[in-house]
């Protein structure tokens, strides 16, 4: 199969979306971009390349005549145990990092006490891996840094409360490790990977007859030994100039998330993109061309990274602002923008005695108010309008900003919030991948030249 690789590498996520000749979505990955961007470009587009393989198996699970539900039900599993093992095999490249760490001039001095009950938190980590993935499993991150780092802190919380290790130390061997570990997670064997996980389905489906057990097999075979071809790439996104592009294949994210928003909403006009460094109002006419557009300033106060800080400040995860601010009796006015001095007048309100959901729900109309500035100054909100990127599935957010469209615009403006608004931008870079490769001109990676370039 052909595909296109469009790539958004944003502040806070990469995200990576292939598409098939047709234009059909078939593969989609995200990562956390940390420091280091490549890395990051390339686990998004690795996930992606996953995620394409098993549409293809999606695809060809109408063979084996099963009901709806049970082919989702087989889908679903294999899936799911493919995500197990692979979790599996990153925990274990996980341990041997820790014990390298272990074995450093830095640390020797601490190895006799450290290495014992780190092995033990990583088998903890290990043997409580399958509950994270069974088909009810409820997880919040697919990040295996997210996921890791959760397991292993619960961990080590109980052993050090055992008194059986300080818990800062073993957080920081973490710490390190992990950095080094995020660059190894590209190398996996996906068709190992796949058969292993295959083998832990079939002793869960009793549904599964012996004819179509053995369609199956062939299935999941051919799924692995047929060929993805990476015929074009475009990338976009804040950290786009780092990356392994030709400048032909480096568009701009306002066209991109702009292309993206009117793919998935062909009637939007206008577009809001909230992302973690940079805020982008957007107009866009019929064909999802932009029109006019307006982004904030530098600061980034009223992006992802002001909600980041905030929840620093009050010790929660990013997921949990929207929900507790959803729970204010009143929206207190907060006066400070700037994202050091809101931490500072946060600490100041909580002080007296202010609720967290009052001032939480404050903060996010101030983010939002900022965001309608924008929205004025690029030529309104038309009928449709959509808002994309990460703040987007802040319920909280996207309330306000519904409740101050309808006050300032009217109640007849349709507005969407998509699930998956945070591939927006990637969408639009894998579109215009996808007309560089219909006009006989694709952008490729210097490494698929020579395969992938038509000879004369």
């Amino acid at each position: 199969m052909k595909c296109v690789v469009g790539i958004d590498l944003g502040s806070t996520t990469t995200k990576a979306v292939l598409l098939d000749e047709d234009g059909a979505i078939i593969g989609r990955g995200i990562t956390n971009s940390r420091s280091n961007y490549n890395v990051a470009s390339m686990v998004a587009r690795t996930e992606g390349l996953i995620a394409a393989r098993f549409t293809m198996l999606r695809r060809g699970l109408a063979e084996l005549g099963l009901a709806s539900t049970q082919t989702e039900i087989v889908a679903e599993s294999l899936s799911q145990h493919f995500r197990l093992e692979l979790y599996l095999v990153e925990l274990e490249v996980l341990r041997e990092e820790i014990l390298r760490l272990l074995a450093s001039p830095a640390h020797v001095a601490h190895k006799a006490i450290l290495e014992p009950v780190v092995m033990a938190i990583m088998d903890d980590c290990r043997d409580g891996a399958p509950k994270l993935f069974g088909l009810e499993a409820k997880r919040r991150s697919d990040f295996f840094r997210d996921m890791a780092g959760t397991a292993f802190m619960a961990s080590a919380e109980v052993r050090a409360k055992n008194g059986e290790v300080p818990f800062e130390r073993v957080v920081a061997v973490f710490d390190r490790a992990i950095f080094n570990v995020e660059a190894n997670l590209v190398d996996h064997d996906f068709g190992s990977l796949l058969s292993r996980g295959y083998k832990r389905t079939v002793t869960t489906l009793d549904f599964l007859g012996p004819i179509e057990q053995k369609k199956l097999d062939t299935l999941v075979t051919r799924t692995v030994d047929s060929p993805l071809h990476e015929v074009a790439f475009v990338g976009t996104g804040y950290g786009r100039q780092t990356l392994p592009f030709p400048k032909e294949a480096v568009r701009s994210e306002i066209l991109c998330h702009g292309r993206g928003a009117h793919r998935v909403f062909p009637e939007t006009r206008t577009v809001l993109d909230i992302g973690g460094q940079d805020t982008k109002a957007i107009q866009v006419d019929g064909h999802g061309v932009v029109t006019s557009f307006q982004m904030n300033d530098r600061c980034a106060a009223g992006c992802g990274r002001y909600l980041g800080y905030i929840a620093d400040e009050l010790g929660l995860g990013l997921h949990e602002l929207g929900p507790l601010a959803l729970e204010a009796k009143k929206k207190i006015k907060v006066n400070s923008t700037c994202t050091v001095f809101a931490g500072a007048e946060l600490r100041e309100r909580l002080s007296l005695g202010q609720q967290r959901s009052d001032i939480l729900a404050g903060l996010h109309r101030s983010i939002i108010l900022r965001a309608m500035s924008l929205l004025a100054r690029s030529g309104g909100v038309r009928d449709e309008f959509t808002f994309t990127g990460g703040v987007c599935k802040n319920d909280m957010a996207t309330q306000i900003l519904r409740e101050l469209v309808v006050e300032h615009y009217g109640a007849d403006i349709k507005l969407n919030a998509h699930p998956d608004s945070i591939y927006m931008g990637s969408l639009g870079a894998a579109l215009f991948g996808l007309d560089d490769l219909r006009r006989g001109a694709p952008q490729l990676l210097p490494a698929y030249e020579a395969e992938n370039r038509p000879q004369a």
